[in-house]
């Protein structure tokens, strides 16, 4: 155990949930028994998944002839003492605001990750870097205890708030012995027995070396059917070893979204493009992922079928720890479009809809506004039930024309360019495909920068470097300016 101080100072980074306000209630009540003065103080974050809470509790001694210290209301940068993070990023929002130093902050944080709505929602991988948080703990504290919080949840079937409290125990960072930590929790007289077992999986966790974030690894999917087996077969017959790994994962996928016969023409589409390809196959492995990607396009149909899915209700129900005999209720907000609706439509019959002012202004009146659905609820799930088994008219759609149409002007004009030997261009071609995603709004941005750099691609006969350049541009923001100037190389951009 460190030195005893005259005031401790501790900062809590919490999501909406966690449980940060009793955490810190937890440590206010554990200090007192030992006789410290405890203040708590706190400030919300924006909403559950874009902004965490920030919970500050400050412990002093009591002054001399009864003088009371003056504690602050909020954690002030390189005057922390210890920080307790429930997530990785939280962890990084920490140091970014300067709460964690290295000659004097524990720092306590879960490696596990919860994406944030912005990383999300960026058009290309948003996602921190998690190595480079867990580099920057180590440097910029004088201890850092991490571990994935959440799997050790799991393990206790307990709540994350106690494995914090636990491993803050394990830490030995405040004087106050183990017992009052554990009285603490036993006083609470709420979820005593699970709030142990989580406090002694923390405790014995903070006694470990840390680990780096694992990224857990994807499994190859094994066929359960014949048809399945039949197209494994083709993929290891007919394309490079290389691209076989995510061509079987194609497969998988696009099985589960339509059927077989259309996973079969997935592989009929990479074929052309495999007998182009040459060593090490980078066009091929890529084709294969992305082909799959956009073969496998968000519509209605697909929206409906993964919200009412026995195993989505499995995860949610995990997610809150719901007990033999609870009711989960689930509610979501839903916003479709006349034009989704019409695109799952008989081809001949959306269209006509959306084509008439008098039918689609008429018609749209019903979707000017989102609702709020429960999902759990007999009536919405029977009628997502009902969107969902649309699937076999699927081919009929007007949307399933559209993206067929699509893809096929894409494959053409990357086997046009592998077909020349420009290997390298028909290769960013093919990563065009990352503009296409979502639906909605999303989708219908994504689409815009995806046609104008084809549009560009085919009027400038753009190389491999200009495409590269625009597509990041165009993955870098919602305001792109996708222009032929854009795609020069930084020099003659400048001048």
């Amino acid at each position: 155990m460190a030195p005893v101080q005259d005031r401790y100072t501790i900062a809590i980074l919490a999501l909406g949930g966690q449980g940060g306000g009793v955490l810190a209630d937890w440590i206010q009540t554990a200090a007192r028994r030992e006789g410290w003065l405890a203040q708590g103080t706190s400030v919300p974050g924006v909403a559950q998944r874009t902004g965490s809470t920030v919970y500050y509790v400050e412990l002093a001694k009591p002054g001399v002839e009864g003088q009371l210290p003056i504690l602050a209301q909020m954690p002030i940068p390189g005057d922390v003492d210890v920080v307790l993070a429930s997530e990785l990023m939280e962890t990084g929002r920490a140091l970014l605001r300067g709460f964690s130093t290295a000659q004097r902050t524990t720092l306590i944080g879960s490696t596990h990750r919860i994406y944030a709505i912005g990383e999300k929602s960026a058009m290309a991988d948003g996602r921190g870097n998690g190595d480079k948080i867990i580099e920057a703990a180590h440097a910029r504290s004088r201890r850092f205890i991490g571990f994935d919080m959440d799997a050790a949840t799991e393990r206790s079937g307990s709540v994350i708030s106690a494995i914090l409290f636990g491993a803050l125990a394990g830490s030995e960072a405040l004087p106050l012995p183990t017992e009052a930590y554990r009285h603490a929790i036993e006083e609470s007289g709420i979820a005593v027995a699970s709030n142990f077992r989580g406090f002694d999986e923390g405790f014995a966790e903070a006694q470990k070396p840390v680990a780096s974030p694992i990224t857990e690894a994807v499994a190859v999917p094994e066929p359960t059917t014949e048809q399945g087996r039949r197209l494994a077969k083709r993929i290891a017959e007919e394309l490079p070893e290389p691209a076989r790994e995510h061509a079987l994962h194609g497969v998988a996928r696009l099985m589960d979204w339509q059927d077989g016969a259309y996973a079969a023409l997935y592989l009929d589409r990479l074929a052309p493009i495999s007998a182009l390809d040459a060593a090490p196959y980078e066009l091929t492995t890529e084709a294969a992922r992305h082909l799959a990607l956009w073969m496998s396009y968000e519509d209605t149909i697909r929206v409906a079928d993964l919200k009412t899915r026995a195993s989505r209700f499995a995860r949610v129900q995990g997610e809150v720890r719901a007990q033999d005999g609870q009711t989960v209720t689930v509610t979501e907000f839903m916003h479709p479009r006349l034009q989704e609706m019409c695109e799952m439509l008989p081809a001949s019959i959306g269209q006509r809809i959306l084509s008439s002012d008098r039918l689609s202004g008429f018609l749209g009146r019903f979707f000017t506004k989102g609702r709020h659905v429960e999902t759990t609820s007999l009536r919405w799930f029977l009628m997502l039930r009902a969107v969902a088994a649309m699937r076999p008219m699927r081919p009929r759609s007007l949307r399933y024309g559209e993206e067929q149409a699509r893809i096929e002007e894409w494959l053409t004009l990357v086997t046009e360019a592998a077909r020349v030997g420009r290997l390298d261009v028909a290769l960013e071609l093919v990563r065009l495909q990352r503009m296409i995603k979502g639906y909605g709004d999303t989708f219908e941005r994504g689409l815009r920068n995806y046609t104008r750099i084809v549009e560009l691609y085919r009027s400038e006969r753009l190389d491999a470097d200009a495409l590269a350049r625009l597509q990041a541009l165009a993955l870098s923001g919602e305001d792109a300016q996708l222009t032929p100037s854009a795609a020069a190389p930084p020099a003659q951009q400048a001048g």
